[in-house]
């Protein structure tokens, strides 16, 4: 068996995200596995250099999994030949200047999302890589999550005749503090550092809507901030100037039209902390990131509004779980593993740049369509 090592800088890996979803789940995982199978015997075995700024967070961190290799040294790292890919998980303010370095030095980026704080810098990104004749990515995890997965292949079935309306739910209830602590960094609530939930999950919600129901055309959006004092790291209250709900419509070519809520102000009375449910005029389905129910037309019950007496339909009972076809992965992992793939057989991997400054536009139009109180168009965009 033959190993073809890629060397990854992983920048930013000492956070939540970073640690838990890239380093841990995915290329640890990957290392676990005896590498990423490519045929013919030979593996792709991910080998990493963790880059961040705090030395003692960066080694306890190596200590802990058994890697030799970090640096506070990004300049450094980028010019050892040994690393061809560089990957960043840093707050997005921080991103682009070390996502230019790293595309100057001709490594492949991947990169988490949002892509970067505007849509202007990340098509500029993308030139900039494509001119660089470097490889591009974007995370987009959710697209390889088992619920999904199982919607994208119902969809692509006709499962659902023609499609109606659909309408999402994502959030739990983020504690203010000071007792229980906050489950979230306090960043995520103010403006000034990068937060807010708009510009956190409109970017995903972009790639979701366009692969399961095609581009998204037009949104109208409106945030709030519903807890306006929070607890900080330090025990300390601070004013929350960012959003942290965020309430839209979409539409879609002929007439579909999508509603989403997104709160870190909500309690949880739902199967999973996301859930999606499409309506189509032969059956409905409710996609979670992990399940997926459906109800064919066939066995819809008959439904009859009356407040006077207690509705004699079990309705939760009627819906069917789709099975699944495959052992579940996790949704970073999998993109990961199709990335590398990318990177060492030139395999496609259409979640670039471009895809990325979607999601950027995404979340800017929808913050005008807030500020201005009317529809956004969403035009097309290319390098």
């Amino acid at each position: 068996m033959g190993q073809r090592v890629v060397g990854i800088i992983m920048n930013g890996v000492t956070g939540r995200m970073g640690m838990n979803q890239h380093l841990i789940r995915s290329i640890l995982a990957i290392r676990e596995q005896g590498g990423l199978p490519i045929g013919g015997g030979d593996v792709i075995w991910p080998e990493p250099l963790l880059v961040g700024r705090s030395e003692g967070k960066l080694a306890a961190l190596a200590r802990q999994h058994g890697l030799e290799r970090w640096s506070t040294d990004l300049d450094a790292a980028l010019a050892d030949p040994a690393y061809e890919v560089y990957f960043d998980a840093q707050l997005t303010s921080a991103r682009p200047p070390a996502v230019e370095k790293a595309i100057a030095a001709g490594k492949h980026i991947y990169c988490e999302k949002p892509v970067t704080p505007d849509v202007e810098t990340a098509l500029a990104l993308g030139r900039a890589a494509r001119d660089a004749g470097v490889k591009a990515g974007v995370v987009q995890d959710k697209l390889f999550l088992p619920g999904l997965l199982k919607l994208q292949r119902l969809v692509q079935s006709g499962y659902f005749g023609r499609i109606i309306a659909a309408r999402g739910e994502f959030g739990y209830w983020v504690y203010p503090g000071p007792d229980p602590a906050p489950q979230r960094p306090s960043w995520n609530y103010r403006r000034e550092d990068g937060g807010g939930i708009i510009s956190d999950m409109f970017a995903h919600w972009r790639y979701v809507l366009d692969n399961v129901f095609g581009p998204v055309r037009s949104v109208l959006a409106t945030g709030a901030t519903h807890i306006p004092t929070r607890i900080g790291e330090d025990g300390q209250p601070y004013e929350a100037t960012a959003e942290d709900a965020a309430y839209a419509i979409f539409e879609f070519d002929g007439g579909l039209v999508v509603q989403m809520n997104s709160s870190w102000c909500v309690r949880v009375n739902r199967d999973e902390l996301f859930e999606l449910q499409v309506d189509g005029t032969e059956g409905s389905a409710v996609a979670g990131l992990r399940g997926c129910k459906i109800q064919p037309a066939v066995g819809t019950p008959k439904s009859v509004w009356n407040p006077d007496l207690p509705d004699p339909v079990a309705h939760r009972e009627s819906w069917l779980e789709v099975p699944a076809t495959e052992p579940p992965e996790n949704g970073f992992k999998l993109q990961w593993e199709a990335f590398l793939r990318h990177v060492v057989l030139d395999e496609p991997f259409p979640w670039d740049f471009v895809e990325g400054a979607r999601g950027v536009q995404l979340y800017e139009l929808a913050e005008q369509s807030w500020r201005e109180r009317r529809w956004i168009d969403v035009p097309e965009l290319t390098l």
